[in-house]
């Protein structure tokens, strides 16, 4: 005979363990989301997108799997990441490699976002479209020859196969949503970079006291230049950023932006008697900046400027960072690494380069974004006083300004969520 529990208990595992109380299903396969990201070694900012998106992702999808394909990282950036982010995978290699690992991956997964950065490249979406896979766009920014000239109209098409895009920067919202680009999600979410959080404050601390430097007692500065991005290597777009052998027009931008600079020292060192640090994003422009920036500078003054004269990884620039009283770049994502510290910044721009620039004036901080070409010296000063005879009062702005950020960046993932269903 059998008892009525053996038979109860029997039952409601044939009938399913929801069935009777006490039993329940075991857990749905986690989803899983693979974020294309790492895109260069060379640029603190290429780096930082990673660990900012990677963030945003297992802070507000707690239930869901990363995957980072990593674009370029070395071992010290890999090191960096897996410590902070010691449950996300990570693959590399190419989506061109038939059933490589970059495709596996993606077949694995079940949404593939592409991550914050200034690229035109659509063979992820075609590869995403040929699966059925979703996918989707964060943090990005376009120059307008994504949706105009030749082949544009394919291109938008292929934008309106997206799950969602996220621009950040209202230009390139306004660029899309006016080339008739029409995805079910077409907003602005700042870029991945601002989640940033990693930090080495061994490495930093050590580099501070090998120059002198006090807390809160320095700003920090980088020009770009017209350079190319690696020893002859020719810039292959049409802009044309970083070109191989610049024109004298080019040289000529560089000399006078980079005396705008040099006032902007003089005034600062005269007001404060404080430190002024040559702080490079991009590893390529610590020689120009030597030569356009510091070189020129009159000896009384150098005594107060440090030149750095070796690159760093983005975690110790965190920490450096968020010991420096305001930081003043030509860069886009040096300033973003501080408002992530939750020190003031400056972001002195010139939309040659990218409509990124934008992005400061749509978090609310379009007073600190001057147009460098427009701006004099004096006026930069001006700005930067205004932070510093009040500085709560700008610590305060940053605050309010990253709040937007999280804000949006929290908006943003919950959309990813109902996308995956997680």
């Amino acid at each position: 005979m059998i008892s009525r529990r053996t038979f109860l208990k029997a039952s409601g595992v044939a009938l399913g363990a929801s069935a009777l109380p006490g039993f329940s299903q075991p857990a749905p396969a986690p989803k899983t989301v693979l974020l294309q990201s790492a895109w260069a070694t060379k640029n603190i900012g290429d780096i930082g997108h990673t660990p900012g998106t990677l963030r945003f992702l297992v802070q507000y999808l707690p239930e869901a799997k990363v995957i980072l394909w990593a674009a370029k990282t070395n071992p010290e950036v890999d090191a960096m990441l897996t410590r902070r982010f010691p449950q996300v995978e990570i693959v590399k290699g190419s989506l061109a490699e038939k059933n490589g690992a970059v495709q596996r991956a993606i077949q694995r997964s079940d949404f593939f976002l592409r991550g914050p950065g200034m690229g035109q490249s659509t063979d992820f979406m075609v590869y995403c479209n040929q699966l059925g896979k979703p996918w989707g766009l964060q943090g990005q920014s376009y120059f307008p020859d994504m949706v105009t000239g030749k082949g544009g109209a394919d291109r938008v098409a292929l934008l309106n196969r997206a799950a969602f895009i996220y621009c950040r920067d209202s230009k390139t919202l306004a660029l899309l949503r006016g080339a008739g680009v029409k995805p079910p999600v077409l907003e602005f979410a700042p870029d991945g970079c601002f989640g940033i959080d990693v930090r080495d404050e061994e490495k930093a601390l050590r580099r501070m006291k090998k120059h002198g430097l006090e807390a809160k007692k320095f700003i920090t500065l980088q020009l770009r230049t017209h350079s190319p991005s690696s020893p002859g290597v020719d810039d292959s777009r049409p802009q044309k950023l970083n070109p191989l052998n610049p024109t004298p027009e080019n040289i000529a931008d560089d000399t006078r932006r980079a005396k705008v600079y040099q006032d902007l020292i003089a005034l600062w060192v005269k007001e404060t008697g404080w430190k002024v640090v040559i702080a490079p994003e991009v590893e390529k422009e610590m020689i120009y900046n030597k030569k356009f920036v510091y070189d020129p500078l009159p000896d009384d003054l150098k005594k107060h400027v440090v030149n750095f004269d070796e690159f760093w990884n983005v975690d110790e620039a965190c920490s450096f960072y968020a010991r420096a009283h305001t930081v003043i770049c030509h860069e886009p994502h040096t300033p973003i690494m501080a408002l992530a510290m939750g020190t003031p910044m400056m972001h002195t721009f010139s939309e040659f380069h990218s409509p990124k620039c934008w992005m400061f004036k749509d978090i609310g901080l379009e007073e600190w974004a001057p147009e460098f070409d427009r701006t004099s010296a004096r006026q930069m000063f001006d700005t930067l006083m205004g932070i510093h005879r009040n500085y709560p009062a700008a610590q305060a702005k940053v605050k309010k300004a990253m709040a937007y950020v999280e804000d949006r960046a929290k908006s943003q993932m919950k959309v990813l969520k109902g996308v995956i269903g997680a």
